[in-house]
């Protein structure tokens, strides 16, 4: 497939792949990277939301869903960036070439800018939280102070590259581990509680909400739209197959270390609250955890993870602005700079945060919104990396092809039990 315009944001060209024979451990090292960025999606303030919430209500009753969700992830991640290398275009790019109709591309695109707008919803009123929680800001100023900081990272990224954009993102990514893991070591979780969640079931029509919002904020749909990008724009077009081999071979490592991250962090988020949190009145909310952490286990924890918090809102947000720039560029050819998009999509959370909305709230429901474009994404990506005339030998294996067919009809399936239950109740 011939090369198409690589970036609708970078302007700095890769960096050339080394030619050397073989991976050795400082050559992977070097490949690292576009997984960890597109990992910090599933590290956002939605997750943070939809864990604590889930812990604080239903304890260890929704662990299997957080193991579930990170499984499928990784392979819906090593998809996308296989997209990404092998073909040296994203994924928005190729439906967009493919969707001949303009009006199927723009009804594609409206729900995918719904994606993204629910997206940076929830990151910018996680940052404004945390700073509200940090430095008692209100909510509206710590919005516009997080969307003036993504900025900043967003011109890093216009300015200097896949590269240096990288290494903040990652940097943002450390502390947000630190921010989000170091509770449980105050209060480990309950090791039969643990075992006993690893069941799937589910308690009543506010258990599937949250596995849904769980699943909705763990399977980002931009970063499968995101990491195909990535890829594109970090990685040149590989000459042979067999550099592309070695390329794919190290981007697996990539996808695991930044699956095994999210994955940890993300099941530390809803230990801590079934641990320390449940059956606490008001630690359904990011405030209530808040305070219920510095009553509990004291200031440092609930300042550490306010920090997390924090860098989870400004790494996120920046990684939402790139996706949601792709797929305006892939879909409709239109080119929006980074940073007046970024402007443009503030507005409606900082309208959100305005009106006195519950920030918890909204960001639980926006993980819901997000789990409902979830298909949009995942289907055309499993079906586009199963052609042949387009992946050639890197196409999908049956058995992949049957994988990701499974997780897509599981996700399909649990929106349409949520639909029911929720009209169902009324």
């Amino acid at each position: 497939m011939p090369q198409t315009d690589r970036s609708a944001s970078a302007v700095a060209a890769p960096a050339p792949l080394p030619a050397v024979r073989g991976v050795g451990s400082t050559r992977l090292l070097w490949l690292l990277g576009p997984a960890l960025v597109a990992g910090v999606a599933y590290l956002d303030p939605g997750n943070v939301a939809s864990n604590m919430t889930a812990g604080a209500r239903y304890g260890y009753l929704l662990v299997w869903v957080v193991v579930a969700g990170n499984l499928m992830a990784w392979l819906i991640q090593y998809l996308s960036a296989k997209l990404g290398i092998v073909t040296g275009t994203s994924l928005p790019e190729v439906l967009g070439l493919r969707l001949r109709r303009p009006a199927a591309r723009r009804l594609y695109w409206v729900q995918a800018e719904l994606v993204a707008m629910a997206t940076d919803l929830a990151e910018i009123i996680g940052g404004a939280v945390a700073l509200n929680l940090l430095f008692g800001l209100p909510l509206l100023a710590g919005g516009v102070i997080t969307g003036v900081i993504s900025m900043i990272v967003l011109t890093v990224q216009t300015r200097r590259g896949p590269r240096v954009f990288e290494r903040v993102i990652v940097a943002l990514l450390l502390i947000i581990t630190v921010g989000f893991t170091a509770g449980v070591f105050f209060s480990p979780p309950d090791a039969g509680g643990v075992v006993a969640g690893l069941v799937p079931r589910f308690e009543g029509t506010d258990s599937v909400l949250l596995a849904a919002s769980i699943l909705g904020a763990t399977i980002m749909p931009h970063a499968i739209y995101a990491h195909s990008a990535l890829t594109r724009d970090r990685f040149p077009m590989q000459e042979g197959p067999a550099a592309t081999r070695r390329l794919l071979w190290a981007t697996k490592w990539d996808v695991s270390i930044a699956m095994l991250i999210a994955g940890t962090v993300n099941l530390a988020i809803l230990l801590l609250a079934a641990s320390a949190l449940q059956g606490v009145p008001g630690t359904d909310s990011l405030e209530g955890a808040y305070l219920a952490l510095q009553s509990g286990l004291g200031p440092v924890v609930a300042t550490v993870f306010a920090v997390g918090l924090l860098a989870s809102g400004l790494a996120s947000t920046s990684v939402g602005a790139y996706a949601g720039a792709e797929i305006m560029h892939g879909l409709l050819k239109v080119r929006v700079p980074l940073l007046l998009r970024r402007v443009v999509t503030l507005i409606p959370a900082l309208l959100i945060l305005g009106v006195g909305f519950d920030p918890t709230q909204a960001l639980v429901l926006s993980q819901v919104v997000l789990s409902f474009g979830i298909p949009f994404a995942l289907i055309p990506l499993v079906w586009l990396t199963a052609q042949r005339g387009l992946l050639g030998d890197f196409t999908n294996r049956w058995f992949t092809t049957a994988a990701g067919a499974v997780a897509a009809v599981l996700l399909v399936a649990l929106n349409a039990v949520l639909l029911v239950l929720v009209f169902s109740a009324g």
